[in-house]
């Protein structure tokens, strides 16, 4: 297990990357001409620190999936727990890593052209109800903080815990900016699709 982790986990992420980020945001460039990377408009200083901080957290999971295959004895400096360090709940890790990259993908294509990274304040967007969103009105952040669980779970250490605590804070703070901006831009339409939907599930 640990030989095909130490394979496997760094290209996932680089895969998951590419997925999640790349490969949408050309799509949606080439749709629609609109940069779907809404971060560093200058609307507002804590949206911004939001796109600053998902930055950091992939870098510092690539940097520690990295340090996970290449150097064993640099990695435990991070202080591995060692209780969770089981073949099961590695697996476990792994199967939620990739059903939240099929869930986020699945989202990402209902969201069709609306889909962006951050908060557009330049474009008016349609709001997506339908699929997932029926269920959860933030279902890539979900499938998100699920897939940063699971690597949690491969790999559990301090820095993949306090990444995914971090990281859970800082989705709630985007989806509160994310509801105010909606509710100006949609009105009513919104607070009826807020008030019968659950935030994430």
């Amino acid at each position: 297990m640990k030989t095909f982790l130490t394979l496997y986990l760094p290209l996932f992420l680089i895969g998951f990357i590419v997925l999640v980020f790349v490969v949408p945001t050309i799509r949606v460039y080439r749709q629609t001409g609109i940069n779907p990377f809404r971060f560093k408009t200058n609307h507002d200083q804590a949206h911004d620190y939001i796109g600053g901080s998902m930055k950091v957290f992939i870098g510092v999971l690539l940097f520690t999936a990295l340090l996970y295959a290449i150097s064993p004895s640099a990695y435990s400096y991070l202080a591995p727990f060692g209780y969770l360090e089981s073949g099961e709940i590695k697996i476990a890790g792994l199967i939620m890593g990739h059903l939240a990259l099929v869930g986020i993908i699945v989202a990402q294509q209902q969201m069709k052209q609306s889909w962006r990274i951050g908060i557009d304040y330049d474009h008016e967007t349609k709001l997506v109800t339908a699929g997932l969103f029926s269920v959860s009105r933030n279902p890539i952040f979900l499938f998100l903080l699920i897939a940063l669980a699971g690597l949690f779970l491969v790999i559990p250490n301090a820095v993949t815990f306090a990444v995914l605590c971090a990281a859970y804070i800082v989705l709630q703070v985007t989806m509160r900016m994310e509801e105010a901006f909606l509710a100006r831009q949609h009105g009513q339409i919104y607070l009826d699709y807020k008030n019968k939907v659950r935030r994430l599930i």
